[in-house]
C-alpha cells in the first residue's frame, strides 16, 4: 500500500494535500502532477510504501525533477518506486540489467541440474532490484536548503514524511490533510 503527499510551497506559506497515484507511470506523469498543484514554486512529493522505503520528488518550475529514495532496492521492487530508481540508476540500471540477462543463468553453472524452473526469474523487475543497492540513491542535498540535511535525511526510517514536513515547517498543514 502506498501513501502520497504532496507539499507545495506558495506565497502563503506550504500547503499539503494527500494525492492518489493511480494514473502516474512515468516521472513525467509525477512532475505534472506536482506542476498542477504550484505553478513555479517549490512542490515536494513524497511518497512510501508501507514502511518499506520511501522516495522525496522536488520539482521547481519546469527544471528537472531531484529525487531521493531511502532503500533503492526496496523501492526497484515496487511499481511506484521503479520509476524513481530508473529515473535515478538511468543507463547504469540499464546496462547492468542488459548484462545479467546476456548471461542467461539457468542455475546449472556449478554443474547443478535444472529443477523445472524452479526460482527462475524471467521478470526484469527481479533483476532490476538486484542490481540496485540496498541503501539511499539519489539526491541526498534533496532538502538541505529547505532546513533538511543530508545526514538527517539519511537518517530516516519510519515516519519519514512528519520529520520532513516539520523540517520544512509544514507540520501544521500536513496534519490537517492526513
Amino acid at each position: 500500500m502506498y501513501f502520497a503527499a504532496l507539499l507545495a510551497r506558495t506565497e502563503d506559506g506550504w500547503e499539503a494535500s494527500d494525492t492518489e497515484l493511480d494514473d502516474v507511470e512515468t516521472l513525467s506523469d509525477l512532475a505534472e502532477l506536482a506542476r498542477e498543484a504550484s505553478d513555479d514554486d517549490t512542490v515536494i512529493v513524497y511518497i512510501e510504501q508501507e514502511d518499506a522505503w520511501f522516495g522525496i520528488v522536488r520539482i521547481e518550475g519546469e527544471e528537472d525533477p531531484r529525487i531521493y529514495v531511502s532503500d533503492g532496492a526496496a523501492a526497484a521492487r515496487s511499481s511506484y518506486g521503479e520509476i524513481l530508481t530508473r529515473e535515478i540508476l538511468g543507463d547504469d540500471l540499464d546496462a547492468e540489467l542488459d548484462e545479467l540477462e546476456s548471461l542467461d543463468l539457468d542455475g546449472t553453472e556449478d554443474g547443478e541440474p535444472l529443477a523445472d524452473d524452479a526460482g527462475h526469474d524471467d521478470e526484469p523487475a527481479g533483476a532490476a532490484a538486484e542490481a540496485v543497492p540496498s541503501a539511499p540513491v539519489g539526491d541526498v542535498l534533496v532538502l538541505a536548503d529547505l532546513g533538511l540535511s543530508e545526514r538527517e535525511l539519511r537518517a530516516l526510517d519510519s515516519d519519514a514524511l512528519a520529520v520532513i514536513a516539520d523540517a520544512l515547517g509544514a507540520a501544521e498543514v500536513l496534519e490537517a490533510v492526513r
